[in-house]
């Protein structure tokens, strides 16, 4: 093929299984002190497509961006990922959960990500796909409570916590509705509870799959919806019929590798780098991880990218071997 695709060209070549110019590649990270406002996060995020015209824009708030209407507070102290930390959190006993109030859209922090997804859809246009990241009501509900408390309140008071999931499920479908009305193209739907060192698989079907799959029916109108499953030993066959457009998760730390999981599932797949390979590692070694990723995936319903967030440290001429390495191949 020598004609050159648009972004949004190939990113739909590549769902469709098509052949495509190149290989896609995307590559994401947070935007600390910037991420506290809408317009700083908006520009920071440009900077970053701008730098390194990536096939999608993957909108990464801080994960407090939907729990700051609840009343939760962070702190930024310099982690590598760009994440924060959490200061206060609003549910201290069980019973707390039943007091969780329902969200709209225009609660205050929703709101102002709204306001970001505008400002970056205004400035973008719409040859370069957009997807804001949104949190699974259990990955919120860590957050609300902490993640130890979190999986005792499971096993020992599971109704509250399904009570507050409800509430939790709800006001992230109202967001996603929001966000998709400012002409995105679809979420990033992260899920940090799908493994088995957390959660045992009917533990995961009970209070993961059973609100996820309300959530992401207010994400369909979306053409581009991407899966995030964070950590090891993830419990890959549950989620991999989720109506979803990509899936990724930390392919180079844990099972399914990149040619088992294409047996398993219909969605794309995205990822193929380890973030530490990108931050610690060379441009050759970047190269050579990026080669191997094709290989197993016959450069195919692939876009090349990380299992996670790229740390903030990641040198740039790292971050363009990878963009050099999806245009060779």
């Amino acid at each position: 093929m020598n004609t050159t695709l648009t972004h949004r060209e190939r990113i739909q070549a590549c769902l469709n299984g098509q052949k495509m110019d190149r290989i896609p590649v995307a590559l994401w990270r947070h935007f600390p002190v910037d991420d506290q406002s809408p317009e700083t996060l908006a520009a920071a995020t440009l900077n970053y497509q701008r730098t390194y015209d990536f096939d999608l824009v993957k909108v990464t708030p801080a994960s407090s961006f939907s729990l700051k209407d609840w009343g939760v507070q962070d702190a930024w102290e310099g982690h590598t990922e760009g994440t924060r930390r959490y200061t206060r959190r609003v549910i201290a006993t069980p019973e707390d959960w039943a007091k969780l109030p329902q969200l709209d859209s225009s609660a205050p922090y929703l709101a102002a990500q709204i306001t970001c997804l505008k400002l970056l859809r205004a400035e973008l246009g719409t040859e370069t796909p957009i997807i804001q990241t949104v949190f699974s009501p259990l990955t919120q509900a860590k957050n609300l409570v902490g993640g130890e408390a979190l999986i005792a309140h499971i096993r020992q008071h599971p109704d509250l916590v399904k009570h507050a999931l409800g509430i939790i499920a709800e006001s992230t479908r109202r967001f996603i509705q929001a966000a998709l009305a400012t002409g995105i193209d679809g979420v990033f739907y992260a899920v940090q509870h799908a493994q088995a060192q957390l959660l045992s698989e009917s533990e995961f079907a009970d209070f993961g799959v059973a609100f996820d799959l309300p959530v992401l029916e207010a994400a369909a109108p979306g053409w581009l919806n991407m899966l995030h499953l964070h950590g090891e030993n993830v419990h890959f066959e549950l989620v991999a019929d989720y109506p979803v457009q990509v899936i990724n998760w930390h392919d180079r730390d844990t099972a399914p590798n990149l040619r088992d999981a294409k047996k398993l599932t219909r969605a794309a797949l995205c990822g193929g780098l380890r973030r530490e390979t990108l931050s610690l590692g060379t441009p050759a070694d970047v190269r050579r991880e990026a080669a191997e990723a094709i290989a197993q995936t016959d450069g195919m319903n692939f876009i090349l990218g990380t299992g996670c967030v790229v740390d903030v440290i990641a040198p740039h001429g790292n971050i363009m071997a990878a963009k050099s390495a999806a245009e060779g191949a």
